[in-house]
């Protein structure tokens, strides 16, 4: 059938056979070839708009039908077609069955889109009653109301290499939202703020690169629903997390429109050293549960895309939390994922993915398995297996929690490390025992079929949560800007105030609050893992108390970069210091776990914990609840490693004391070495001065403090620690504010001085 009198019309031809394969709009010699899976449709028609997708040129039958996919091809197409389809089948939801022709649907491969949602009763495959879904069938057109895709020119591969290619053991992630980032930023041209353009603008990258990290990872960038319960708010969904096309970055982020702009972001930051992690969300869709409007999946094939109850296939399994759960089991839902996931890595040169609720992807009939169709297809892919691959590893679903619990060749998300790292710096007791445990790498959890250290990507803040600088400055969450009461979001942040609820201007609890940060910032780079800092926290940006901001698109959620004060200047140097170490002390990057295991040839483990007085920590000291002050010793020499790096053989000492009183420790000596070298107090000005200690004398650490000291034990090490202190130096560290006048810092009256 073809109806209205546009040129286009007049150019529209009946289909052709066309091919099964590929899936979704392929641009082909002579035409365009459509090809649509769906196992339980009866047809399927084509639908054809004008280039705005505004009025319904043509429709056309799919002529063909083969391996469950639906697929026609239309002679002299070009790119630059818009279109949908209808797709004709059973409307039985007690049997899983949610066919509505009358609903314009979006194909799963799109890789552009026209127009926006329009939130209205005729998207619902169901008549509305009221507010209340109802039995019946609902006739009315959606097309005025739902996305377009539009056909694009296809994409030659990108050559190789695609991109920096950093080694897990030297990479640190910098989570960033992209329309955050730059919004409000000053060095941004206006028309870019917002965008994946002013992303790559040199001022944001040139900031990015300065802090020493490797690897940018990227909230949700698919195209994604604003929640009806957010629109009618005047709220809109921020983070993205409700993708709806799994092939195409939303139009929001766009300055100028189309892929190149995506793909030269990505370039850019490329060009910088960068790599560019996508956090992806293919565990659950935007149409929602049983009441949820048909977009896509749901009309094509609800009974394939979704895992439905078995009991009453009307309503959906939700082990997201978010009404319905993506089925992975499906070989055509697990090929949909597989094809994206390369779509990303081949042509638009991405590095790697960040899995929102991972455990979703391993669920099989019987639960989760680490060995589930998905992790196996990733595993023996030749494009995904050198990708970065990281899973958020927790579902809603039963025993949905599993840290630890991915195969190998993934890193994981570490909370564990985030709640430890933050209860130790604010006092609470018997923190001590498990953070040892976290500064290793969560052994306890990764240490099997020869995964490495790099599997923990520790963390301290996301996205999720409060920001670093509200961490220190809250007790409690203030999410009332949500419209929820302040009943959304996180009770349990084990965050301290310091002596005051938000904004201050008492300079105790101000110098309290920033020494905190490089507390909690100096305890995420110098443990073992990969590193994961949120965006602004390097200089301390707030979201005023709101510890999920997932529907704030305004200054409560974009960095502004017009407030970074003197205190803000001296923690970005501070950070950039910290990655400086962390890069150049390959001892706190280890490539294996380390055991504390004895080395008969140096006489020494590659970790020991320590008491202030020397002696090693005993068995019936972590039982005590008040231990709030020890020290981690890690020797080179004595941690395996099949490659070395120079500066491989130092021995690094890390005390970490979160009494509020100082502590005196005598700096211990270890075989084969000489002096010690401070390079970080966290309770002193740092400036450009790095003193050497002798081992057996004194130091005092300052309450609530953190301090790192390395050794040389040997003339190349020595010359290595010797250049590696004259980098530092010479760009130096910005003062930071005093302490309080009340905490113990640096070395007391009558304890030795540096050498």
């Amino acid at each position: 059938m073809i109806s209205g009198s546009s040129g286009l019309s007049a150019l529209i031809k009946p289909l052709e056979e066309g091919l099964a394969y590929p899936l979704g709009a392929t641009c082909m010699h002579g035409g365009i070839n459509f090809a649509l899976f769906s196992a339980h449709a009866s047809r399927v028609e084509l639908c054809l708009f004008d280039e705005a997708g505004r009025s319904e040129i043509a429709r056309l039958e799919l002529p063909e039908f083969t391996d469950e996919v639906w697929h026609g091809f239309l002679p002299g197409a070009k790119p630059g077609l818009v279109y949908g389809y209808r797709v004709h089948g059973p409307y039985e939801p007690e049997a899983g069955y949610r066919f509505n022709p009358n609903k314009l649907l979006l194909d799963p491969y799109a890789r552009e889109l026209v127009g926006k949602l329009k939130w209205g009763a005729p998207i619902f495959g169901y008549e509305l009653r009221g507010k209340k879904p109802g039995q019946g069938f609902d006739k009315r057109d959606s097309a005025p109301f739902v996305f377009k895709a539009r056909v694009v020119e296809p994409l030659p591969d990108l050559p190789l290499p695609r991109g920096p290619r950093v080694p897990w053991d030297r990479t640190i992630i910098y989570e960033a939202h992209v329309r955050g980032m730059t919004r409000l930023h000053p060095a941004v041209p206006p028309r870019l703020r917002g965008t994946f353009a002013g992303l790559a603008d040199d001022a944001v990258v040139e900031h990015i690169r300065s802090l020493g990290v490797t690897s940018v990872e990227l909230l949700p960038t698919h195209v994604f629903v604003d929640d009806t319960h957010l629109t009618d708010k005047g709220m809109r969904n921020y983070w993205g997390y409700n993708s709806i096309a799994f092939f195409a970055a939303d139009p929001r982020y766009f300055a100028e429109g189309g892929r190149a702009e995506f793909r030269d972001m990505v370039a850019r930051l490329h060009d910088a050293g960068l790599e560019v992690i996508l956090d992806v969300v293919y565990n659950h869709t935007a149409e929602g549960n049983e009441c949820g409007p048909t977009l896509s999946f749901k009309g094509i094939d609800n009974k394939s895309y979704y895992r439905l109850n078995p009991d009453d296939k009307r309503y959906y399994i939700n082990d997201t939390g978010t009404g319905n759960t993506f089925d992975l089991t499906h070989p055509r839902v697990l090929q949909l994922v597989m094809d994206s996931l390369r779509y990303w890595v081949l042509q638009m040169g991405v590095d790697g993915f960040r899995f929102d609720l991972a455990t979703i992807l391993g669920r099989e009939a019987a639960g989760f398995d680490h060995n589930s169709g998905f992790f196996y297809a990733c595993r023996q892919d030749p494009v995904l297996c050198r990708a970065k691959m990281i899973a958020e590893p927790w579902d809603c679903g039963p025993g949905g929690y599993r840290l630890g619990g991915f195969p190998p060749g993934w890193a994981e998300w570490n909370d564990r490390f985030r709640d430890t790292v933050r209860g130790f710096w604010k006092g609470d007791e018997g923190q001590a025992p498990e953070l040892a445990t976290r500064l290793t790498a969560s052994a306890d959890r990764f240490n099997y079929c020869g995964r490495r250290p790099s599997a923990s990507v520790n963390f301290v803040t996301a996205h999720d949560g409060f920001t670093l600088h509200d961490l220190v400055s809250y007790n409690d969450k203030h999410n009332e800007a949500n419209g929820e009461d302040n009943r959304d979001g996180h009770d349990d942040n084990r965050s301290w105030n310091c002596g005051a609820e938000g904004p201050t201007d008492d300079p105790e609890v101000i110098a309290l609050r920033e020494l905190q940060k490089r507390n909690l910032l100096a305890t995420l780079l110098f443990a073992h893992g990969t590193p994961m800092l949120l965006a602004g926290d390097e200089f301390g940006r707030t979201q005023r108390g709101n510890n999920n901001a997932y529907c704030q698109d305004n200054e409560i959620s974009w960095i502004d970069w017009s407030a970074i004060d003197a205190d803000g200047e001296r923690l970005t140097a501070f950070v950039r210091h910290l990655v400086e170490l962390c890069e150049a002390l390959p001892v706190l990057r280890p490539g294996r776990f380390s055991t504390g295991e004895m080395n008969a040839e140096f006489e020494t483990r590659d970790v020991a914990w320590l008491t202030p007085d020397g002696p090693e920590l005993q068995p019936e000291q972590w039982t005590d609840p008040e231990l709030r002050c020890f020290g981690m010793l890690a020797d080179g020499r004595a941690q395996h490693s099949v490659v070395p790096h120079r500066g491989s053989d130092l021995v690094v000492l890390l005390i970490l004391n979160a009494c509020h009183e100082g502590a005196r420790w005598t700096l211990p000596r270890v075989s084969g070495c000489g002096p010690w070298t401070r390079l970080v107090d966290t309770a002193l000005p740092p400036g450009d001065a790095f003193p050497t200690l002798s081992a057996g004398r004194p130091y005092m650490v300052g309450g609530r403090s953190l301090a790192l000291f390395s050794a040389a034990p040997g003339r190349d090490a020595a010359a290595f620690l010797d250049g590696l202190v004259a980098r530092l130096a010479m760009h130096g560290v910005h003062e930071p504010a005093a302490p309080p006048p009340s905490e113990i810092h640096g070395e007391s009256e009558g304890d030795e001085q540096p050498d």
